[in-house]
This record gives structure tokens, C-alpha cells and sequence, in this order.
């Protein structure tokens, strides 16, 4: 028997979040959770659970909640689950202020619960081959490209996609940022739509961070330029392209097909083996507050300008 959880929001991902916990064994899906009631039951009649209108009545029935809802309510009800003594997932962002992501982090700190961040493409194939080869990264250029879906927009841009390439380029750097500067525009949303940024560390290391939720085309893609040489990673496509210099002053390059396991799957299985061991998650509330930080900065650095 698996670790009990419920699902805490019924959208678009939390749909998915279900799915995926009633397909592995190391979680029991023990309800779903959504303040809309016919949306609730359609998915726990889907993945066969049962349904909740308030997050509280799921407490004595779980060990564990994944919280996917709209980020604005992200603090509150991470901080009720905290303090009925649950560990928890919670999609990015953590939260919509550093000061909400610091409470939480000291309530479960004083808990001694668990808080996992739903950095999704820290579990993407393409991120994990990349991990291995990184030795003193010099510069990072990073796009996340989506045409308009509608889905994400109660906040920026940098909050939506742009946070993701954040939190990869500062695991693999693990240094922290100095200076920021940045560029955007509010398009279709009333909120930055369109974000370019770059950011400088403290070892050296700088990075171009590209997001945009009004483009033409989707795109994904990770460029990691070191001494020893240059990877681009497609994390759409599971591609990686290297290039290294010889011994003998050549170019060598190899192109790397990776094989496909979901990322969702692996992340929420990390949490349910996190909550069974008691030990710290890959992504954790730390490196999601970090992640926050540097997001917010560009919003301020863009607000200045517009």
C-alpha cells in the first residue's frame, strides 16, 4: 500500500496530478479536491477516489496533498495542511510573495513536514542526462516558448514558464545571482506575457532567459556553454546535441536520443518515496523560494520601465 493522497484542485494539471497517482504503486489516490463539485466527481469517477469541496475534510483520510490551485491560494492552503500534519507537493510557484514562501518554509520547518516544489522539468530525461556533464558552466541561454492558451495567466509570465528555466539554471550553477536586468511587455493578459532577462552570479557564470506565452511556435530548448565545451538540450523532443574539443583541436559532435519517461510520473513519485522515507525531496521549498526570488527581481526590473 502506497502512501494516501489527495489531489487538491481539479484543472487542467490536477486532472493529470490524479491520473498519475492512481497509476503508481507507491501512492493510494484517496480523493480529489475542487471548490467546483461536478468537476470534483467527474475525476474522482475517472480515477476512482472520492470527491471534496473543502480541502480540510481530506485530512484525516491522507498522509499527503498535492496542491494544484490557482497560485494565489497557494499559502493558504499549504499552511493548513502543514499544520494538520501533512507533507505536501505544491506546483510552482510556491507562492505568489517571498514572504508567503518563507512562512511556509518555517512552518514546516517547526512541523518537521515535507514541502516538495512542482519543478516539473527537473524530472525531464533531457535535465538529468545534463546534470551529470556539467563541470564550470560558463554561460546559459534558456527559451521557453508557448503560443496563447489561456491557462496560467493569474500570473506573469515569469511566473508561468519562465520560473522553470530559472530553478534548472540555478541547480546547475548552484551559485547565487548578483544582478538582473530585463525586459517585457504586457500582450493579451494584462500581465508580462513576454519576458527577455539576464542574470549574472556570483562565481561568474551568466545567463539569457527567454519566455514568452504569445509566440507563434512552442519551444523549449537549454544552451550550456562550458570550457570544455557546448550542449543544447530540446526538452520537448529529448534531444541533446554536444559539441567537444578533441585532443587534437577537432570538433566532435554526437547527437543523443534520450528515451521518454514522464516527467509528471517521475516527480510525483519522488514525493509519495520523499513522505515513505522521510527524506528532503529533489526539488525543495528552498530551491522553489530561491527560483521565486529571481522571478519577482525581473518583474520589478520590468516594472520600472513600462
Amino acid at each position: 500500500m502506497g502512501v494516501r493522497v489527495a489531489v487538491i484542485g481539479a484543472g487542467y494539471l490536477g486532472r493529470h496530478h490524479a491520473r498519475v497517482f492512481s497509476e503508481i504503486e507507491e501512492a493510494e489516490l484517496v480523493g480529489v479536491v475542487d471548490v467546483d463539485r461536478d468537476r470534483a466527481g467527474e475525476i474522482a469517477r475517472l480515477y476512482g477516489c472520492r470527491a471534496f469541496t473543502d480541502f480540510r475534510e481530506v485530512f484525516p483520510h491522507v498522509d499527503a496533498v498535492s496542491i494544484v490551485t490557482p497560485t494565489s491560494v497557494h499559502h493558504d492552503i499549504a499552511m493548513n495542511s502543514l499544520r494538520a500534519g501533512k507533507d505536501i507537493l505544491v506546483e510552482k510557484p510556491l507562492t505568489p510573495t517571498v514572504e508567503e514562501a518563507e512562512e511556509l518554509i518555517a512552518e514546516a520547518d517547526r512541523t518537521g513536514r515535507i514541502i516538495q516544489v512542482g519543478h516539473l522539468e527537473r524530472f525531464n530525461p533531457a535535465v538529468l542526462y545534463v546534470e551529470g556533464r556539467i563541470e564550470r558552466p560558463k554561460f546559459f541561454e534558456a527559451e521557453r516558448l508557448s503560443p496563447f492558451q489561456g491557462r496560467g495567466t493569474d500570473v506573469d509570465v515569469t511566473l508561468d514558464l519562465m520560473i522553470h528555466d530559472i530553478d534548472i539554471i540555478l541547480s546547475l550553477c548552484r551559485s547565487p545571482v548578483t544582478d538582473v536586468r530585463a525586459v517585457g511587455a504586457r500582450v493579451l493578459t494584462g500581465r508580462l506575457d513576454a519576458v527577455k532577462a539576464w542574470l549574472e552570479m556570483e562565481n561568474g557564470t551568466k545567463a539569457l532567459v527567454t519566455a514568452s506565452r504569445v509566440s507563434t511556435e512552442k519551444r523549449r530548448v537549454l544552451k550550456v556553454f562550458q570550457d570544455s565545451g557546448y550542449m543544447m538540450l530540446d526538452y520537448q523532443d529529448l534531444e541533446i546535441q554536444t559539441h567537444r574539443r578533441t585532443p587534437a583541436g577537432a570538433i566532435a559532435r554526437e547527437d543523443i536520443r534520450l528515451d521518454y519517461r514522464e516527467p509528471l510520473k517521475e516527480e510525483l513519485r519522488d514525493f509519495a518515496l520523499c513522505v515513505m522515507d522521510g527524506r528532503e525531496p529533489r526539488v525543495t521549498a528552498r530551491d522553489g523560494l530561491e527560483a521565486l526570488k529571481v522571478a519577482i527581481e525581473i518583474n520589478g526590473k520590468i516594472e520600472e520601465t513600462i
